[in-house]
């Protein structure tokens, strides 16, 4: 992954720490439960974490981290300090990463494949 870069965020050695790794795991049960396209979990500023899958119905579609986003800011949180997205997608949605941006502009994300590995580690 190193080299990829994309218009919101630089590919990053950041090694996932402990916090990271759970929201990586919340992600990943997330969309497992469901049998999602994709996965993802937040953490905000209080640490607290907020975990959600895609929806696709006919009337509405949102992609996980759009959800988790959604839920974190709905329950009062006033930033994110990290992100996490499981997919089986090359990288994430530039319009995902904008909105994590706009929730937490220092927010770190990872984005890992459906095995958990982790695939690229974005900073801002």
């Amino acid at each position: 992954m190193v080299g990829r870069a994309t218009t919101l965020g630089r590919v990053s050695a950041v090694e996932p720490g402990p916090d990271d790794l759970k929201i990586i795991t919340l992600a990943r049960s997330a969309r497992a439960r469901v049998a999602a396209a994709e996965g993802a979990a937040v953490r905000d500023e209080t640490g607290r974490t907020y975990a959600a899958a895609a929806v696709a119905l006919p009337s509405l579609r949102l992609s996980a981290l759009r959800l988790a986003v959604a839920m974190a800011v709905s329950s009062g949180a006033s930033s994110l300090e990290a992100a996490a997205l499981v997919s089986d997608a090359d990288q994430p949605d530039p319009g995902d990463l904008a909105v994590v941006r706009e929730a937490g502009p220092s927010a770190v994300i990872f984005h890992a494949g459906s095995n958990g590995v982790l695939r690229a580690t974005l900073t801002p």
